[in-house]
């Protein structure tokens, strides 16, 4: 699968905005209730085996949405900024989704989408 907190949770930048322990980046559905801003959320969109003309793929490439919510749309932007340099190593954008703001919380959110290579073990 898609190793998207380990990959993220090694760089510097995306500890000093999201913390350390632990590292506020969750899949889609887990970020705890009440959870202190601002954080990350990520989710599968799609994926696909990069098949091979002789013998089993090697690799998997997966779209993945990365979204940051924060109490200012300036900190989601920065959020998401940490989030797509610590993972265009493994990957790149292929589409920036919008801002918007949750009517519930009240929170910014910034999105976008990266397609990312999965080496297969």
């Amino acid at each position: 699968m898609v190793p998207l907190f380990e990959i993220a949770s090694q760089s510097a930048a995306v500890r000093v905005l999201l913390g350390e322990r632990p590292v506020r980046f969750f899949p889609f559905g887990e970020a705890p209730q009440n959870v202190r801003t601002p954080y990350g959320v990520w989710q599968l969109v799609s994926g696909v085996p990069e098949n091979k003309l002789a013998g089993a793929p090697d690799e998997d490439t997966y779209t993945v949405q990365i979204d940051a919510y924060a109490d200012s749309g300036a900190q989601a932007r920065a959020v998401g900024a940490a989030l797509r340099d610590s993972l265009e190593f493994s990957g790149y954008v292929v589409s920036y989704n919008g801002e918007t703001r949750e009517t519930d919380t009240r929170l910014f959110r910034y999105s976008f989408s990266m397609d990312l290579m999965v080496g297969r073990i």
